[in-house]
C-alpha cells in the first residue's frame, strides 16, 4: 500500500522558515522522482521543486529559487523542503508526489500559511 504524508505546515510570520517533510512507503523511493506542488487560493497549482532519484538535481519555480531549498533522504524514504524568507505569496497547500514518467502518488497536503 503506497502512502505519501507531509507534514510541517503551520503558521508562520513573513521572512520566517519551515521545513516541510513527506514520509513515503510501499514503493521503490529511491527510482522516484519526488515534487513538491503547492496550490494557492484562487490559482493554479504551482510546481515548487523537483528533485531527481538520486538527488543529486533539484529544480525550481523562479518564485521560490534561492529561498526554498529541496533534499531527500534515500535511507528514509523522506523528503524534505526548506522554506526561508517566507512571503505571504507562499500562502498555499502543499503536497508531496512521488513521480515515475507520468505517474505520480500524492499525499494529502500540508498547509503553509503566512501572515502577521
Amino acid at each position: 500500500q503506497v502512502q505519501v504524508v507531509e507534514s510541517g505546515g503551520g503558521l508562520v510570520q513573513p521572512g520566517g522558515s519551515l521545513r516541510l517533510s513527506c514520509a513515503t512507503s510501499g514503493f521503490s523511493f529511491s527510482r522516484y522522482a519526488m515534487n513538491w506542488y503547492r496550490r494557492a487560493p484562487g490559482k493554479e497549482r504551482e510546481l515548487v521543486a523537483s528533485i531527481t532519484p538520486n538527488g543529486l538535481i533539484t529544480n525550481y519555480a523562479d518564485s521560490v529559487k534561492g529561498r526554498f531549498t529541496g533534499s531527500r533522504d534515500n535511507a528514509k524514504n523522506t523528503v524534505y523542503l526548506q522554506m526561508n524568507s517566507l512571503k505571504p505569496e507562499d500562502t498555499a497547500v502543499y503536497y508531496c508526489t512521488a513521480q515515475s514518467g507520468p505517474y505520480h502518488y500524492w499525499g494529502q497536503g500540508t498547509q503553509v500559511t503566512v501572515s502577521s
